[in-house]
């Protein structure tokens, strides 16, 4: 046997150490290894954690409602949380710790039922740090949310599903759904940037699709402000116009009846006797299938009741009605009313 051979025995010699007061090296060589440092996020103690209570997030704040907080809770309960969160020590209280950001995500943990949380320890963060963390954060833009949406649902995927993995409400997906095949004048406003909240853009779908040609006209006009406010009023004058058809389609569908039962001719006005003749006015025919008055019966909540024609609504698309049984007189929308028939008064 060479020297060199000889030189790790003669080495653990020289060192003092008797290899053979060690034993049996087989149960060190199957020993697990010693964990190693590495510059990935530690696995901390949520119990060993408390939120900062001068963070410039309070609890009115949307981001912490029990809607919000159980969004992120139900992702970080079946996939966990992807982002570490960021601590520093806290100076009141040595062993634990204070968040600098990522209170949400140490929230939905919690609702998870989680009992630890991958973060960083930095402690360099201040309260500056704090809302520049927040004023800079760029979310998704709503048309990178319903491409997202497009291509998870050529994947085959439900609507349902893809809410579920992503912590959102079947809604939130199915309203970023309506931007993918938006009706042109609305996607012109979109794409443009013009309208960038979600929300409008599905009432401007709706009312467009009662009212395309006037929602087109009204988008038409670049002086016009599309607001939550602008929308609630284009919606709502769309909304007394469609009443106001449904009154005068009402109106008609009476004075067609009625014409039918008096065999199409007007009603001639009545003379006064002698005078009225001398006038030129004709005298009334004894025509019995003619109404000298007409009274407009319908039915509302199941009980009959009839239109009283001389007492002015208050809004377009309602009417005062006398209930049949007991003389109540009331004012109501038409779309709630159904017309019977037509009474000689």
């Amino acid at each position: 046997m060479s020297k060199a051979a000889q030189k790790p025995v003669d080495g653990a010699k020289a060192s003092g150490m008797d290899l053979g007061s060690i034993g049996d090296l087989s149960a060190l060589m199957d020993a697990p290894e010693a964990p190693v440092a590495s510059s990935g996020p530690l696995i901390l103690d949520m119990s060993l954690i408390d939120e900062d209570p001068n963070q410039p997030r309070k609890d009115e704040n949307p981001g912490f409602s029990p809607e919000s907080i159980a969004e992120i809770g139900a992702t970080i309960k079946a996939r966990g949380v992807k982002t570490p969160i960021s601590v520093r020590e806290n100076p009141d209280d040595p062993g634990r710790y204070l968040i600098n950001h990522g209170a949400r995500r140490f929230r939905g943990s919690k609702w998870a039922e989680k009992t630890t949380i991958p973060g960083f320890i930095d402690n360099d963060y201040n309260e500056a740090d704090q809302v520049i963390e927040n004023l800079q954060r760029n979310d998704l833009t709503p048309r990178e949310i319903a491409d997202f949406v497009g291509r998870e649902l050529a994947k085959g995927k439900k609507k349902g599903d893809i809410a579920k993995e992503i912590g959102k409400s079947a809604s939130f997906v199915s309203q970023h759904v309506t931007l993918l095949d938006l009706p042109d004048p609305i996607a012109e406003a979109f794409n443009s940037g013009r309208v960038k909240d979600v929300t409008l853009i599905n009432e401007l779908v709706t009312a467009h699709k009662k009212a395309p040609e006037e929602v087109t006209e009204w988008l038409e006009d670049d002086t016009q402000e599309v607001t939550r406010g602008s929308v609630k009023l284009l919606r709502e004058f769309l909304d007394d116009k469609n009443q106001q058809g449904q009154q005068e389609s009402l109106a008609e569908q009476a004075l067609r009846e009625a014409r039918e039962r008096t065999g199409g001719d007007e009603e001639s006005p009545e003379g006064d006797g002698e005078e009225g003749a001398g006038k030129g006015k004709k005298e009334p025919e004894n025509d019995p299938t003619k109404l000298k008055k007409a009274i407009v019966q319908v039915e509302h909540n199941g009980r009959l009741a009839r239109l009283m024609m001389n007492k002015r609504p208050s809004e377009s698309g309602s009417a005062w009605l006398k209930y049949e049984d007991d003389g109540e007189e009331f004012e109501t929308v038409l779309c709630d009313v159904t017309l019977v028939q037509l009474l000689e008064g």
